[in-house]
């Protein structure tokens, strides 16, 4: 993204012309029938805990090379350009939050995305991305042989 982009988005983000009602009038009807459906707060403190370390450009690269197949950590350093002890790093927060999982052959330990949630995740994460900038296509056609 470039900075003319990024500088649109943060203006529109702090643009005090986002709509608002006029009354300020609570339908109660609304709020009850909502009531059920908003998270718990400790569910939605562990869905933003996830959203986090989704938000880091080397981890969401890391999800994209194991989207399309396992891979040990010095392949994902060496695809990635990352030392392997950011890579090892970076799996290990990715572990953390179950959206990798690993398994071990000898010496060697391979890395891949932890079940088709993550992969439906990612999925819908690059879809959007696809809608929003009509690019990444390719990605998504990887993703659907996996399912």
């Amino acid at each position: 993204m470039n900075k003319h982009k990024k500088k649109q988005d943060l203006d529109l983000i702090q643009s005090s012309d986002t709509p608002t009602c006029d009354t300020h009038l609570v339908h109660l009807d609304n709020v009850r029938s909502s009531q059920a459906q908003i998270l718990p707060t400790d569910k939605a403190q562990q869905m933003a805990e996830i959203f986090s370390v989704l938000a880091d450009t080397n981890r969401i690269r890391l999800l994209s090379a194991l989207a399309s197949s396992e891979l040990c950590v010095c392949d994902l350093a060496a695809l990635t350009k990352m030392s392997e002890s950011a890579v090892c790093h970076q799996l290990r927060l990715l572990k953390a939050m179950r959206l990798v999982s690993y398994r071990r052959e000898g010496r060697n330990v391979y890395y891949s995305l932890a079940d088709s949630h993550v992969i439906n995740l990612y999925r819908s994460l690059v879809e959007n991305n696809t809608y929003a900038t009509g690019t990444g296509r390719s990605q998504i056609n990887s993703i659907n042989v996996l399912i």
